[in-house]
């Protein structure tokens, strides 16, 4: 995410060696993010230049067997406010004071912002006549006509944490009216404008802003994640902050909302993502965000791969890599961050995930070769694949199977375990090569 103008990747440097340090290291998805005024800079003016520089880094990342989810973002709704994402001419204050307490201050406290998100909920006119609301579909649903049809293209992330605006008090005490009858309805409505041009790509749909759910997971007090979504190809992509608060309160925060999201998951049937946390290099934190998301077996993406361009975020803390215009080597990676973020994991599994670990530089994982739909089991000799990245197993690595064997080549980043004839169980342990 380059938050600043041309609002695209490429212009902090991120380049080839970028997308071959993230398939080294194990990572598979990027969440690359495009903002509203970038791709509709003035009320029903679409600016392809834009969207072809976002498209050649999506088939950068591909050749690199990374896909993408299109994120459109915003923080503090726009730049108007000190933050961005929507375009100035849907950025209305209602002539309220726009005094910058920056970020996420603005939010609670910046009269002009509450009633920009309060025209937007409530779907006022835009200069060219049609309301708030429907210029982003509208936005959006020229964007997933674009990109309909690319393979590399995994999800739609309509919105990146979408606030309440005046009425933030109420959800910020687990209120339900933002979360069932704003935000829903206009998840609805993007939903249906994208699905008349684009069938099957899924939607990425996130709950309220995390500076309304965080205090009710203090005071143990349920959050309304979503109401009723009519589009039945949808993710929950929820994020999971639980810095700068630190110790025994973080891990409440964190694993409660894992929690939460892998009920909701559960009960409609339907992916969670924890797609992004983060934001810091302090390793004990950034540790408990990530392992709340593991202990569900749970995709996720950490925020950020750099902070250059990040006016709203932790630029001197958040990176992985510090300047994409430079190398991803040496001191210009975060390499504490690396070595957390970059632990083994199960890709792709023929079968049901039982457990995974990576304890004192030794990864253990356990899975059955049942479907997870009940319809079965997989047949003898089902592929397996788990990322072994390099930086954790700089000397290379010795595996330990029962119920399977290894088919992939010696210290491949990438191993591979085909299932023996008749197994039920299978359990991969990976340590240090002596």
């Amino acid at each position: 995410m380059y938050k600043l103008a041309p609002y695209e990747p490429s212009a902090t440097g991120f380049d080839e060696a970028d997308a071959q340090f993230l398939q080294d290291n194990g990572f598979n998805v990027v969440r690359l993010g495009v903002i509203w005024a970038a791709v509709e800079p003035q009320p029903g003016v679409i600016d392809t230049a834009y969207l072809d520089s976002i498209k050649a880094t999506v088939q950068m990342l591909a050749d690199h067997g990374i896909y993408t989810v299109i994120d459109m973002h915003q923080d503090l709704y726009s730049g108007t406010f000190y933050g961005e994402g929507a375009p100035a001419c849907a950025s209305d204050g209602g002539g309220r004071p726009n005094k910058n307490s920056g970020f996420p201050g603005n939010y609670y406290v910046n009269g002009a912002l509450a009633h920009a998100w309060d025209a937007f909920w409530g779907n006022a006119d835009a200069p060219n006549g049609l309301g708030l609301l429907d210029n982003y579909a509208l936005t959006w649903q020229n964007v997933a006509s674009y990109f309909s049809g690319n393979s590399a293209v995994i999800g739609y992330d309509i919105m990146n944490e979408p606030f309440p605006g005046s009425n933030y008090p109420v959800a910020l005490f687990g209120g339900s009216f933002f979360a069932t009858q704003q935000l829903t309805p206009m998840y609805n409505q993007v939903a249906a404008a994208i699905r008349s041009v684009d069938g099957t790509t899924p939607l990425y749909l996130e709950p309220p802003n995390p500076a309304v759910t965080e205090v009710p997971t203090l005071l143990g007090i349920p959050i309304a994640l979503l109401g009723k979504v009519t589009d039945p190809n949808y993710v929950l992509a929820f994020h999971n902050y639980c810095g700068p608060i630190g110790g025994a309160l973080c891990t409440k925060i964190a694993n409660t909302l894992a929690v939460q999201a892998a009920n909701y998951s559960k009960r409609h049937n339907v992916p969670a993502m924890m797609n992004e946390f983060g934001a810091t290099n302090d390793i004990d934190t950034l540790t408990k965000e990530m392992q709340s998301g593991d202990r569900y077996f749970m995709s996720w993406a950490d925020w950020a791969y750099t902070g250059v361009g990040d006016i709203t975020g932790s630029p001197d803390v958040e990176a992985l890599v510090w300047d994409p215009a430079k190398d991803p080597t040496g001191d210009n990676v975060n390499i504490g961050n690396l070595l957390t973020l970059g632990s083994p994991y199960p890709q792709l599994v023929s079968g049901t995930p039982k457990k995974w670990s990576f304890t004192n530089g030794t990864f253990t994982f356990a899975y059955s070769t049942a479907k997870v739909d009940g319809s079965g089991t997989f047949a003898d000799g089902a592929l397996t694949t788990i990322s072994v990245p390099q930086v954790e197993f700089p000397n290379g690595y010795a595996v330990t199977v029962t119920g399977g064997h290894v088919v992939s080549a010696a210290n491949a980043a990438q191993l591979v375990i085909a299932s023996d004839s008749g197994a039920t169980a299978i359990t991969v342990v990976v340590t240090p090569a002596p």
